[in-house]
């Protein structure tokens, strides 16, 4: 097995994690899986999140501190916003586009759409601020009538189910604040704090910025030493990356087989699990496939030129098959910067600078997941979304990707506020959470990849780029 390179490794693992799973819910193993093998996968998933804040910290302070140019990192923070500005415009429009030609809502029996739009406008009555835009009324409607004693109760069900509580009570404590509350969000009141919390990874980014820049600004006979030890500290965070990489494909064998056997108790259950909601499931797995396979390697061909198609995959197999089992963008973190700095060829500099902010600020995955999941959930409730709404979904699923955190399923809190902002009931998160963790781990793949592709982006427009012949790669 030590002759396969790391990401073949990783995929076997993976594949034989997936077959046990379905052989040991077949044979009743189950509670021996979770009791004794699903906790490797969680020791996995935090001994790579206990290493990426610090890296985070450690590598953007080294980043900028070993600049001679610091007029530089303001031009390369600016390519790096715009970067994930667009790709995050462009992964909503794709999103858009699939679920609008594929309709995946409409494949549903059209009874349950009808008590599912009664619901609807039972709940829109019962909402104050929210009205229907479309111009249907079904509750006025005679024809419908005998629904509506059905449709309220198990309105009322949806209402009451507790995990959508808890996410809709995180959503609306996350718009208390002014509109400037995102940049206040953005300054730590304590920086110990924010290194123990990986929803605050934005805030450590801004501290690292600004120490770094500070540290540019006095004189080196005190500068020097700090950097020297910042510097020897980013290698030992980097060396406990390749020491966990070593062990990645039993950990990733353990993380998946413990997926599915979370999910359910037998083979039969996981696929019912996914029978439900197929046509969804599909779409969106297109839209993300449409990001990875053919808009980044199409940028990278188009602006970099040094790395082919296959190549590109190559390069960065680690880290997205890393990313499909953590479901994790901060978790995958570290091997997405192995990756990019010593596969793809990105220099240090951009790779400590720009890496970091992606896994915060860029979801481009989610992005794609908010808007087809919006617009299926308004298809199979019989509504009928104006251009108006479709471009606020383009907007506000922007935003809320920039303000996801990375950790898993954390899409499915800011798509309430995406829910909110066209009128729809925010309890309908509800109706996708089934298959919600397994195309988490699609999603993050997309995160991944987008990442790495801009950073790629960043290098070779800075002159930062030295792509290594594939037979010279570690």
């Amino acid at each position: 097995m030590r002759k396969l390179p790391l990401y073949a490794q990783i995929i076997l693992g993976l594949v034989l994690g997936i077959i046990y799973a379905f052989v040991s819910s077949y044979a009743g193993w189950n509670e021996f899986t979770i009791n004794w093998i699903d906790p490797f996968g969680v020791i996995f998933i935090r001994l790579l999140k206990f290493i990426a804040v610090p890296l985070v910290l450690f590598s953007i302070i080294s980043g900028i501190s070993s600049l001679t140019d610091v007029s530089k990192l303001g031009r390369m923070g600016a390519k790096t916003l715009a970067a994930y500005l667009l790709t995050t415009f462009a992964a909503v429009g794709i999103g858009l586009l699939v679920v609008n030609v594929f309709k995946p809502g409409t494949h549903i029996a059209e009874e349950q759409r009808i008590k599912n739009r009664i619901k609807y406008e039972i709940w829109v009555q019962e909402t104050e601020g929210v009205e229907i835009t479309d111009g249907k009324h079904f509750l006025a409607d005679p024809q419908y009538a005998t629904y509506i004693e059905a449709a309220g109760a198990e309105l009322q069900q949806e209402l009451s189910n507790a995990d959508v509580e808890a996410r809709v009570q995180a959503t609306q404590s996350m718009q208390t604040g002014g509109p400037l509350q995102f940049f206040v969000d953005f300054v730590p009141d304590n920086i110990f704090s924010a290194l123990t919390d990986a929803q605050k990874m934005l805030q450590v980014i801004f501290f690292a910025i600004f120490f770094g820049i500070m540290l540019l600004q006095v004189p080196e006979q005190y500068s020097q030493p700090v950097k020297q030890f910042i510097d020897g500290v980013n290698e030992v965070f980097l060396r406990m990356v390749e020491v966990v990489m070593n062990a990645a494909p039993f950990f990733v064998f353990a993380l998946m087989a413990g997926v599915i056997a979370n999910m359910a108790d037998s083979p039969q259950a996981v696929f019912e699990i996914f029978k439900g909601l197929l046509s969804y499931s599909v779409v969106l797995v297109v839209g993300l496939a449409i990001m990875v396979f053919i808009v980044y390697p199409a940028l990278i061909l188009l602006f970099v030129r040094k790395i082919s198609y296959s190549s590109f995959f190559r390069r960065m197999a680690p880290a997205q098959f890393l990313a499909f089992s953590t479901s994790s963008s901060a978790a995958t973190l570290p091997v997405t910067m192995e990756c990019v700095r010593d596969n793809l060829g990105v220099s240090k500099t951009v790779t400590n600078f720009v890496l970091p902010i992606g896994a915060t600020v860029n979801m481009d995955g989610t992005s794609v997941y908010q808007a087809v999941a919006v617009v299926f959930m308004a298809q199979m409730h019989l509504v009928d979304l104006s251009l108006a709404q479709q471009l606020t979904i383009v907007l506000t699923a922007t935003l809320a990707s920039i303000g996801a955190a990375a950790v898993p399923s954390a899409g499915l809190i800011m798509m309430i506020v995406v829910l909110q902002s066209v009128g729809l009931n925010p309890a309908w998160i509800a109706i996708i959470f089934p298959v919600d963790r397994i195309l988490d781990m699609c999603r993050t793949v997309v995160n991944v990849t987008g990442d790495a592709t801009v950073a790629t982006l960043i290098a070779q427009s800075e002159g930062e780029l030295e792509v290594k012949p594939e037979e010279e790669l570690p």
